[in-house]
């Protein structure tokens, strides 16, 4: 794989969904890191993949909107349909973050705080290919065998001091079914070795 670039984001820069984070800034234990690769493989195509890790420990609020950002993902994927127009998945997972408390892009624009983005884009030969789950207008964009793309929730808060996203890349087999591309855990906490956690 060639590197093309990352984000590694951590406390209100996570919260941020473009920062790149600081290289400067010291781990701190219990923050939220975004931590987000999109590596090309020699053959030109892209990768892309987040994760969100605490180290040592969460605290509650956070463990709470991991739990948010996890419960979307989840719900989305599973009812994913070859075929299906994209948009509805957009608005699906704007529903289930409102449904919790979160404003979303979808009832107030501009947005800062929230789920302030789609849910996902084309990937191929460019990082960001024009394929994607529109948090605006509808382009008619549909689920297609051989469509390659990314499922990405997030939910921001700088103001908090925190933000969650979870990303895996999929695609859209002949056959019609749906399946990951990126094998890695989604856990939030990164233990230390050999200290006891500080958190709850």
């Amino acid at each position: 794989m060639v590197g093309e670039g990352t984000i590694f984001a951590q406390g209100r820069d996570a919260g941020l969904p473009h920062a790149r984070g600081e290289d400067s800034m010291v781990l701190q234990r219990g923050q939220a890191i975004v931590f987000d690769i999109f590596p090309k493989d020699a053959s030109g195509y892209y990768h892309d993949m987040t994760r969100t890790f605490a180290i040592d420990y969460a605290s509650p609020e956070l463990q709470q909107v991991y739990a948010d950002v996890l419960g979307s993902f989840n719900t989305v994927i599973a009812e994913f349909e070859a075929g299906a127009p994209t948009k509805p998945y957009q608005t699906m997972v704007c529903d289930y973050f409102a449904a919790r408390g979160h404003d979303t892009i979808a009832t107030k624009y501009p947005i800062e705080e929230g789920f302030i983005h789609s849910l996902g884009h084309g990937l191929g030969l460019e990082v960001h290919e024009d394929f994607g789950f529109p948090s605006l207008a509808d382009r008619g964009d549909v689920l297609v065998p051989g469509a390659v793309f990314t499922v990405e929730p997030g939910l921001y808060y700088p103001s908090k001091g925190y933000g969650v996203r979870i990303e895996d890349t999929y695609w859209c087999r002949p056959d019609g079914q749906f399946e990951s591309l990126t094998d890695f855990s989604k856990e939030l906490v990164i233990p230390l070795r050999g200290t006891r956690s500080s958190g709850n």
